[in-house]
């Protein structure tokens, strides 16, 4: 059984496109306000292994516990795909994700 001391951290992406990239801006600047995450750029183009437009929140363990319930009840449609920092790139976007909407196909050729 793994253990979760090999967790540094968290990252969710929230998924979006033209008509809603207005909505998912606003839900990534709200999180990382109030959570005190990380926010990354908002990509209107997929990036890595993601199919869609998206935006990354990086949070640490403590405040993934608390991001994740507020994301799940506010994002209004938008779907969010969330993994682990383990240090194994593949089995963190391919066997620990968590999909908070419909669940979607990752390219996970970009990890080798």
């Amino acid at each position: 059984m793994k253990q979760t001391d090999s967790i540094t951290g968290y990252h969710a992406h929230v998924y979006f496109d033209a008509a809603t990239v207005a909505q998912a801006r606003t839900l990534c600047q709200q999180a990382a306000a109030q959570f005190d995450v990380e926010m990354g750029r908002v990509h209107e183009k997929p990036v890595g292994p993601h199919p869609m437009w998206s935006c990354q929140l990086a949070a640490t363990p403590e405040q993934f516990a608390r991001l994740l319930p507020w994301l799940a009840l506010n994002r209004n449609g938008l779907v969010v795909f969330a993994h682990p920092e383990t240090g194994n790139a593949l089995e963190d976007h391919s066997d620990h994700g968590i999909w908070l909407g419909a669940g979607l196909k990752l390219d996970l050729s970009v990890f080798g």
